[in-house]
């Protein structure tokens, strides 16, 4: 079967019409576990070696709430502390708000880091471990596959930033391969890519997140 201009137009329109639309609020609760995001100024450099970055994209928990395969934001975010914890260490939340690529938003959160080791998460999912001082598109680990992320995967990515953070040379975080997930969710991608890049800020500041659960 082929797959013309219009087919990939009327999936997209489907995918819009059977997405829910939140309403924005500063003080974001996702639709899993209860989780409230409170923002509390521009994020400012950190000065402890013990702190990792998580860095939120605009939309992640504030006008989205689940990946692409409707995973709670709550309970990644939950998992991706708990693992920076289990290793000992201190999970630190931020904003970006000037981009929606997740290279860019964890390089700059890299900038901010203590340790300048951070995390990115788009709303849909991906994710990637970012190294102050490396180039934004380089990185220690990208998990581009989002619809193959699930709550043990995110759990782990936590622990290996922790362990970057610390110094160490972890074994890459397992990923899963499977060649039909990109046809398979790409419309769908492409409109949460789309709608996540709506609030997106030109020049904005991060801003600091704390996370209530």
């Amino acid at each position: 079967m082929q797959i013309n201009e219009q087919m990939i137009r009327e999936i997209i329109v489907q995918v819009m019409q059977g997405m829910e639309q939140p309403k924005p609020t500063t003080n974001a609760v996702a639709t899993g576990r209860p989780m409230t995001l409170v923002e509390k100024g521009e994020a400012r450099p950190g000065t402890r070696a013990d702190e990792v970055i998580i860095a939120l994209a605009p939309a992640f928990a504030k006008y989205q709430n689940k990946t692409i395969v409707n995973v709670p934001h709550s309970d990644v975010l939950r998992e991706m502390i708990a693992g920076i914890e289990e290793e000992g260490l201190n999970a630190r939340v931020i904003r970006v708000l000037r981009t929606s690529d997740v290279a860019f938003a964890a390089h700059d959160a890299t900038k901010l880091s203590g340790s300048g080791i951070a995390i990115g998460i788009q709303s849909r999912g991906t994710s990637v471990i970012h190294q102050k001082d490396l180039p934004p598109l380089s990185n220690l680990e990208l998990f581009s596959q989002s619809p193959l992320l699930d709550l043990p995967a995110y759990r782990a990515i936590g622990r290996n930033a922790a362990k970057y953070a610390k110094g160490e040379s972890p074994t890459p975080v397992p990923t899963k391969n499977d060649q039909m997930a990109r046809p398979k969710f790409q419309a769908k991608a492409a409109v949460l890519h789309i709608k996540e890049t709506e609030h997106v800020v030109q020049g904005a500041k991060p801003i600091e997140i704390e996370v209530k659960f």
